[in-house]
């Protein structure tokens, strides 16, 4: 056990008060984006002309630089025009070449300093931070349980404490469950006591965040209590030594069961079944006077937390987790999805009434399902995560609190890891790596979810200014968007977005799609849905994937998504325009977001993950229907996968389960069967999640949260300082220039690129930000 005497003396704890609120910061005004976008066009409209001219091929223009049907210029002018439009080229070739020397250049000096800094007298010194340094935002979790956070959000929420990360952490109920502390051995003889029990895990958490925090599980903690935007009190935690770590404990009532009916509860108050839900103290809680909550002030609860808090990053659990094949029976607890819903409802609220805040991304987590799937940690952050849980479990049981209630949770404590909880984490959305997308001038667009909207950022030709982001018309929009581009040039996005109604039957989540008025336009039209192949939520909790889109070889979109029955379902474009139904496409056992793309045939597959291998879809011939489900072949895989078409069919990335590692196969047709090829282990830094991949360059999430790359085959993987939501995304724009963008804890855009040769690097990330 590690010894609670401080090396130092700590300093004296404030005085309780009210926490001051994090110093404001201007909120990027879409408006301004959005002007700076059009006028962004109007300026490249001209450059793009200018640039095509150049570009043209000699043969295809006079070589005197006249049109056809004018006069001939006298000899000694022609002369003179031929040497000044030979010294414009050979200035502009050079501009040209120079700035992508400078690409490469700047990149290696970047990564050399960090990889090798160096003291003037060659004394080696600790990498100093670059400087661009990105902003790390203010990270702020929402979970019904304690240890929910632990379970489910871990490593994501040690890499941020690791980081130095402003972190708070709301605990909606107090987890009092049957009152009894104790493991199966002692069940028999523990007494109930439910304000104990509840004590008991707060002081589990306050062990496990100063663990991972500082390294010292009894740092101190300064606990208060603050009346709630409600109408009730909440206790607020402090980490002295750390004060940018809070918990905030709401302290209601839980359900006390997975999936039994019990309306006093979470599930209870959404469904409109009762009027308001009891408080339930924890025994050791300055909070002393009981309080109810409506449906509505558990919102306006939340509300004030995010208005306290403004953070740039939210995480919630997973508000649509479905129901088990065979049982029905939810696939997670009623608190945890409820508890999401309540999150859902709550910044929707902050978002449309509180302006002054900034962007915000919302990240949601797989549940309890997790235990069902492979795992998505290598064996080390697997017992990082472990050790977390064991703190939290209080396996020690010695007294390092000072609580009559207990250090921390002993339910846990004959099995801390769960049902294979701690080897696992699993975004529930936004895992698609299709966002970042290229247009026919060389322009980059990129599409995230900010605020409940969809953000569009924007570069146009390949050396134009970024503008955004710019927020589409348009609420309730997921996480997630999968950006496409049509036969005649245009980008169309698609995603899923929840309905919010009055009534608990109104909750819906439906695919959406919205398709650029021009090519080249910053205007977008209106969202059009596309419905959902789901009857009713009361079903299977809305439970559908995020779309994945292709284009056939006939030009036709088709979205596909895997249903909450676990089959895929997929809706094909019309010659007219037009969408058709709903198809039922077969297969079992899917999970996550399927995946699609072209082969060089013009043929469509359709990837989808299982909890065993990897099931496969293809077109027999470009505008034909899909064929049946047709096993791959393929080993397990860990959640996300990526697609692209390469090497005449379409190359697949994904993770092999228990290790990090990235790996590769390839996936080409015959006859309407699929053949894999593979897989080649790619190697890694023991990450997790999605993998972008675009030319030579590869990324996804390393150990530690960063981002981790790979520009070449031999040469070792790169790791970035930027932390951040949800998966990258990466694209090629000309000949040779690879882009890769993601979303950072800060809710900013940060870009990179490189060009598609053997020696490359990446460029520094440019963060973009609009104007002050």
């Amino acid at each position: 056990m590690r010894d609670r005497t401080p090396a130092r003396p700590r300093p004296r704890p404030p005085a309780p008060g009210p926490l001051p609120r994090p110093r404001p910061r201007p909120r990027e005004d879409a408006r301004d984006g959005a002007s700076a976008a059009e006028g962004a066009d109007a300026a490249d409209g001209a450059d793009a002309a200018e640039g095509r001219n150049a570009a043209r091929p000699a043969a295809a223009r006079p070589t005197d630089g006249r049109p056809t049907d004018a006069p001939a210029a006298p000899a000694a002018d022609r002369r003179g025009r031929r040497r000044r439009e030979v010294l414009v080229k050979a200035v502009v070739f050079c501009a040209a070449t120079a700035a992508g020397t400078m690409l490469v250049l700047r990149g290696n000096a970047a990564l050399d300093a960090v990889a090798h800094p160096a003291a003037p007298d060659g004394r080696a010194i600790a990498p100093a931070a670059p400087a661009d340094v990105p902003d790390p935002g203010r990270v702020l979790q929402v979970v019904a349980h304690p240890d929910d956070d632990l379970y489910f959000m871990n490593p994501d929420l040690r890499y941020s404490l690791s980081a130095g990360h402003p972190v708070t952490s709301v605990y909606l109920t107090s987890g009092e469950a049957d009152g009894i502390n104790a493991g199966a051995a002692g069940r028999s003889t523990a007494r109930p006591d439910k304000p104990a029990y509840a004590e008991a895990r707060q002081n589990g958490i306050r062990a496990a965040y100063a663990q991972m925090a500082t390294g010292d599980r009894g740092s101190a903690w300064r606990r208060t209590v603050v009346p709630t935007a409600g109408g009730g009190r909440a206790e607020l935690d402090v980490l002295l030594a750390r004060p940018r770590v809070n918990l905030v404990w709401l302290q209601l009532r839980e359900a006390g069961h997975v999936y039994a009916d019990r309306p006093d509860s979470l599930h209870g108050l959404w469904d409109g079944r009762v009027p308001r839900l009891e408080s339930a103290l924890a025994s050791g809680s300055p909070v002393k006077q009981p309080f109810t909550y409506t449906k509505d002030q558990v919102v306006r609860t939340l509300v004030g937390v995010l208005e306290r808090y403004r953070p740039t990053t939210v995480r919630a659990q997973d508000p649509t987790p479905g129901r088990l094949p065979g049982t029905g029976r939810y696939a997670d607890h009623q608190d945890h999805f409820y508890g999401a819903r309540f999150v859902q409802l709550a910044t929707a609220a902050y978002a449309k009434e509180v302006t002054d805040r900034p962007h915000f991304a919302v990240q949601s987590y797989l549940g309890y399902f997790n235990g069902s799937l492979p795992s998505a940690l290598d064996p080390e952050e697997a017992r990082a995560k472990l050790d977390v849980l064991d703190t939290y479990a209080w396996l020690d049981r010695q007294d390092h609190c000072g609580s009559e209630a207990g250090c921390g949770d002993l339910k846990v404590a004959d099995h801390p890891a769960g049902n294979r909880w701690t080897d696992s984490i699993n975004y529930a959305d936004g895992t698609g790596t299709s966002w970042l997308t290229g247009d026919r001038g060389h322009g980059l667009w990129a599409f995230k979810v900010l605020d409940g909207q969809v953000a569009v950022w924007h570069r146009p030709g390949l050396l134009g200014a970024w503008t955004g982001p710019v927020l589409l018309p348009g609420t309730g929009m997921d996480p997630g968007v999968s950006a496409v581009t049509l036969a005649d040039g245009r980008i169309a996005a698609f995603a899923t977005r929840t309905t919010l109604g009055p009534r608990p039957a109104d909750y819906r989540r439906e695919v959406v799609h919205a398709v650029q008025q021009a090519p080249g336009a910053a205007r977008f039209g209106a969202w059009r849905s596309l419905g959902t192949p789901e009857a009713a939520d009361a079903d299977r909790t809305s439970d559908i994937s995020a779309p994945a889109v292709a284009a056939d070889g006939t030009g036709r979109l088709a979205a596909y998504v895997r249903d909450g029955a676990s089959t895929l379902r997929g809706r094909v474009q019309r010659a007219d325009g037009g969408w058709g139904p709903w198809e039922r496409y077969g297969g079992s056992d899917l999970h996550g977001t399927p995946v699609t793309a072209t082969d060089a045939a013009g043929r469509r597959m359709v990837l989808a993950t299982t909890s065993k291998t990897v099931t496969g879809w293809t077109q027999p011939r470009p505008g034909a229907p899909l064929g049946p489900a047709t096993a791959t072949g393929l080993p397990a895989t860990t959640l996300p996968l990526t697609a692209e078409g390469r090497e005449g069919g379409v190359r697949l990335w994904f993770r092999k389960p228990g290790s990090g590692n990235v790996r590769t196969a390839l996936l080409t047709a015959t006859g309407g069967h699929l053949r894999a090829t593979g897989p080649t282990d790619l190697g890694g830094l023991r990450g997790f999640g999605s993998v972008t991949a675009s030319g030579h360059v590869l990324a996804g999430r390393a150990a530690g949260g960063q981002l981790g790359s790979d520009l070449g085959p031999g040469r070792p993987w790169q790791r970035s300082p930027l932390m951040f939501v949800g998966a990258p995304s990466s694209t090629t724009t000309g000949a040779d220039l690879v882009s890769l963008a993601v979303l950072g804890l800060d809710a900013r855009l940060y870009v990179t690129s490189s060009t598609d040769t053997p020696d490359a690097h990446l460029a520094p990330w440019q963060r973009i930000a609009p104007p002050p």
